[in-house]
């Protein structure tokens, strides 16, 4: 008589998601910042936006993303402190570390939440809510910082049930209460709904998640293609629907690389201008090489003092990862377009049009470029260990600025590491 099969284990992924990250970093060095209004990312009179905001200045209206200068505004009395991205860079790989001890499969989603597939570790970590709360103190005692953990049978429940769960909680959607659970929440919630969709759904009389439950996917289908379909979908808890139809820890390649400076003060000093597009292609460069990409396009995106925006855009003879020849593409792109003589607010430089391998490189070059890419490596190994500002090429020594505090920065834990066939 043949032998039962085991049923498959239940599919349990978990959401860490870390409590005001920035803003908790900086509590660490100076714990005077605690309960206090306290906004990441530059000072209140500068051009740049919010980062990060502590909850006591949330409660202002302050936000991320939100321009410095209005925050100032709105909560007057907030203390603004600069960004510190090696700070918060070493306090992820604590996280990443933490992570690690609870499954093999670990994904960064950025530098202050990952998802943990934590199906079939019961005999190992006890029942999803214990494995949880073991965690979350874990967490706290190794790393001196909160996080919420969302647990759930899918990534999409795992996440909207860790941002219920915040400040420092833990919250566990037992499975079949998916739908039970999302109907009475704002349509907004579910990740992937901006305001732009969200104003779309309120048009048509569904502002909470049951309400779009209710809606036949066909319907969601005629009004909205394809993303109809996968907000059909996660309004009934699956994940559906673009980066949510991964596996966790499934290796996703960028589709572009970009970082851009706004200066706070608009300029139209041609040396500092081109200085500054050395950096940016030093930053663009760095990440290339650590997601193995080569760029076959180039991007330059400026900003006029009057905000007229113009990109352009080349494609160098062959791929490239190299910090110097991006800025030979980028500065040509800069002094065929800008006007000279006009003042600048913003330089962006921009890769895309990615290959894992690339072009047969010319006999005549193959010394030259084979030096520099030694030479950007033993930077890149520098940089790691002891922060970006530790080794930069001379043209862009004049473009000295704070590197921008964001969620993915190069050197994010678990990326950029090699990969296992």
């Amino acid at each position: 008589m043949a032998a039962a099969q085991q049923p498959a284990f239940p599919r349990t992924i978990f959401h860490v998601d870390m409590d005001a990250f920035f803003v908790s970093v900086e509590e660490l060095f100076d714990p005077s910042l605690k309960g206090k209004p306290v906004v990441v990312g530059g000072q209140r009179d500068e051009r740049g936006v919010v980062s990060a905001a502590s909850y006591a200045a949330r409660k202002f209206g302050v936000h991320s993303a939100m321009p410095l200068r209005t925050a100032a505004k709105l909560c007057p009395q907030a203390i603004f402190v600069d960004g510190h991205p090696e700070r918060y860079r070493e306090c992820s790989e604590k996280v990443y570390k933490v992570l690690g001890a609870f499954s093999p499969q670990v994904e960064m989603a950025s530098i202050d939440e990952a998802y943990l597939d934590m199906t079939g570790t019961e005999r190992l970590h006890g029942p999803p809510l214990k494995a949880a709360h073991t965690l979350h103190q874990r967490m706290k005692s190794e790393t001196q910082l909160n996080c919420s953990v969302g647990i759930g049978s899918s990534r999409l429940i795992a996440k909207v049930s860790s941002a219920q769960a915040k400040p420092n909680g833990v919250l566990y959607i037992v499975p079949g209460e998916e739908a039970k659970f999302l109907a009475p929440l704002d349509v907004r919630e579910i990740p992937g709904v901006g305001k732009v969709m969200e104003s779309h759904l309120h048009a048509l009389g569904i502002k909470k998640v049951g309400d779009l439950a209710r809606l036949e996917d066909s319907e969601l289908e005629q009004r909205f293609g394809k993303w109809g379909l996968a907000l059909a979908g996660k309004s009934r808890g699956e994940d559906a629907g673009g980066w949510f139809d991964n596996e966790v820890g499934a290796d996703l390649d960028a589709k572009s690389i970009s970082h851009e400076h706004t200066y706070n003060e608009d300029t139209a000093d041609v040396a500092q201008l081109e200085a500054t597009l050395m950096r940016l292609s030093e930053m663009v460069g760095r990440r290339l090489r650590e997601a193995g990409f080569y760029a076959r396009t180039v991007q330059l995106k400026l900003r006029y003092k009057d905000f007229t925006t113009i990109t352009r855009a080349h494609t160098p003879p062959s791929p490239t990862q190299l910090d110097t020849e991006i800025f030979e593409q980028i500065r040509i792109l800069f002094r065929k377009n800008w006007k000279k003589g006009a003042q600048v607010r913003l330089l962006g430089v921009h890769a895309s049009s990615f290959t894992t391998q690339p072009d047969q490189i010319n006999l005549l070059d193959a010394p030259r470029q084979q030096r520099w890419k030694d030479a950007l490596a033993a930077a890149d190994r520098l940089r790691d260990k002891f922060g970006a500002s530790t080794v930069k090429l001379a043209a862009g020594m004049k473009g000295n600025f704070r590197e921008r505090t964001h969620e993915n920065p190069a050197g994010l834990p678990g990326k950029g590491k090699p990969k296992t066939p």
